[in-house]
């Protein structure tokens, strides 16, 4: 690889991530994913000679393609790569940098810009849901710069709005994969939904935190993370993911009444670490399970009236979310970001054992 690789390091939302032309990669998965692991540094914690974050929200990889199919015009491939651990999953959607595709998209050549504003459609290719991202693009070049501002993001940057369709399902086929409003796993009623995302949904008492914890203080808790390894693995059973022991979904998400003006306070693990904000697909997840009546979370959530957005209430701030509802099915979601391009260059993984 001494002639490197082409690459894009984007913020995306709260995340960041390297985005790769797929023709730029190896056609061969198990050949792929051993170039990007050494492309960003895993395993190793501090991921120390690779361009990763040494965080699972700066360890990640978007890969576009111009798509095959005519209702999409590019399509999005993700993968969470470990930090300490050499692992490579597709097993999930990431919202956040959903954000950055369609910028990428045009300044990579794949879809020209339209007039002062530029939409693309994205198939995510892990689930085969289609979302619709719009961006400014003034004069036919994306602009970055904006009043935007999202939690956990410092300063402001130009609005991506994102729409989505077919998330209902995305990896288990059912919003309500068990098919029940909740279930009782090891003493503890959970809902187990998935909106783009498969999520579980505890209230934080029912597991000895407030819900208003930072992410520090609710990872040093005695034995919380043990207890919501087993409950999403016993989860993930039950939502006809198999065995997750080393998957990245389900996430688990403890919910609390909220405290700032919010729908409904959350704190999420990402599968077992707490996750500094939420991700995109997870807060869709987590405000559709709000909605239903005898769902988890209901009983504690400030609904606002209908129509209005969802505020998810993280330990940054808050997330807005569109979720609507016909009876127990999706309608449509959407959510607004904000992306940064940061780097465009070559990254030179290291050399192979």
């Amino acid at each position: 690889m001494s002639t490197g690789v082409r690459c894009m390091l984007m913020r995306g939302g709260t995340s960041k991530g390297a985005y790769f032309l797929a023709g730029d990669l190896p056609s061969d998965p198990g050949e792929r994913d051993d170039l990007l692991l050494r492309a960003m540094g895993s395993p190793d914690p501090r991921q120390i000679d690779g361009i990763g974050g040494a965080h699972p929200l700066t360890s990640k990889v978007a890969v576009v393609s111009r798509s095959a199919g005519p209702d999409a015009d590019v399509d999005y491939l993700f993968l969470q790569l470990g930090v300490a651990e050499p692992t490579v999953s597709d097993r999930q959607n990431c919202g956040n940098l959903l954000a950055g595709v369609g910028p990428f998209a045009v300044e990579r050549g794949l879809v020209e810009a339209g007039g002062e504003r530029t939409s693309v459609r994205i198939r995510m290719v892990n689930s085969g849901g289609v979302a619709t991202a719009t961006f400014p693009t003034p004069g036919g070049a994306v602009a970055y710069d904006g009043d935007t501002a999202i939690s956990g993001v410092p300063g402001t940057a130009a609005p991506i709005a994102l729409d989505f369709a077919e998330t209902e399902g995305s990896a288990c086929g059912a919003l309500l994969p068990t098919g029940r409003l909740r279930d009782l796993i090891d003493g503890v009623e959970v809902t187990c939904v998935d909106n783009g995302m498969p999520v579980v949904v505890a209230a934080a008492a029912d597991l000895g935190a407030t819900g208003y914890e930072s992410p520090e203080e609710l990872g040093a808790l005695p034995g919380l993370g043990d207890r919501v390894q087993e409950l999403r693995l016993r989860a993930g059973e039950l939502m006809g993911l198999g065995d997750v022991t080393t998957a990245s979904v389900p996430k688990t998400t403890l919910v609390a009444p909220p405290r700032d003006g919010g729908t409904i306070c959350t704190r999420t693990f990402i599968p077992v670490r707490v996750h500094t904000s939420i991700g995109v697909l997870g807060a869709v997840s987590v405000g559709t399970a709000v909605l239903l009546d005898g769902a988890v979370g209901h009983d504690l959530a400030e609904l606002p009236p209908p129509g209005a957005p969802l505020s998810i209430e993280h330990p940054a701030g808050r997330l807005d979310v569109a979720v609507e509802l016909d009876g127990a099915a999706v309608r449509r979601a959407g959510v607004v970001r904000t992306a940064r391009r940061l780097f465009d260059g070559t990254v030179f993984p290291r050399s192979s054992p």
